[in-house]
């Protein structure tokens, strides 16, 4: 049996911060090793637990979440995966955090399995992005990243099988998902996904999806 997945919370709300370590600590590949309340706690936990994920609020007082996942994600010798959340579905500062380094959105008011399923994924190494907000919050915020190269560019460097992963990374699908949908294995999924972020030259799935947006890639 493999380890529990470690986990910290850091969230200024202390009924949001008590419920949701409520929902870890009932998993049993779940452990909760660490809270905190803002984001001085949440770079002092990175670098003191070493947690794999990280569940964190974006606006909490003395260092917001933005300016603390750009630290952990810096500076830290093991960062984890960070998951945002924050009440807001078009919060401004989602969109920074995840240009930060953040691997992962998803709104307060979600199902506790979604929050679970939204730690095991990125702890997987997939970024996610709330699905029910994905297209607002890219089409409102996406002009803020300028692609490496444009759109008919883009044709050449990418194979009609990758292009093909890139949209459906742009709807929000899991490797799984994308697996099922292509009908391929989850691994060849992986080994396209790594070649689209080498070939486009972003650092994440987050960033290919906004290309894909800002390409029209996502709408063909």
């Amino acid at each position: 049996m493999s380890a529990p997945l470690r986990v910290a919370l850091v969230d200024d709300q202390m009924m949001v911060r008590d419920g949701f370590a409520r929902i870890v600590r009932a998993q049993p590949d779940m452990e909760l090793v660490g809270v905190g309340s803002n984001g001085h706690d949440a770079i002092e936990l990175a670098q003191r637990l070493e947690p794999e994920v990280m569940v964190m609020d974006i606006r909490m007082p003395l260092l917001d979440g933005i300016s603390a996942t750009r630290e952990i994600v810096t500076a830290a010798a093991r960062p984890p995966k960070i998951l945002v959340v924050t009440t807001f579905n078009l919060d401004e500062y989602v969109f920074d955090a995840l240009r930060a380094g953040a691997s992962g959105f998803l709104l307060k008011d979600s199902a506790p399995q979604q929050l679970l399923d939204a730690i095991r994924t990125i702890a997987r190494g997939e970024a996610l992005v709330d699905p029910t907000v994905t297209r607002a919050l890219i089409g409102a915020f996406a002009g803020r990243i300028r692609p490496p190269v444009d759109a008919a560019a883009s044709a050449d460097l990418l194979t009609p099988r990758e292009t093909d992963v890139l949209r459906l990374l742009a709807r929000g699908m899991s490797n799984t998902e994308i697996a099922a949908e292509l009908v391929v294995t989850r691994e060849t999924v992986k080994t396209y996904v790594s070649r689209i972020l080498l070939k486009l030259q972003v650092r994440d799935r987050v960033q290919a999806v906004v290309y894909a947006f800002r390409t029209g890639i996502a709408n063909d």
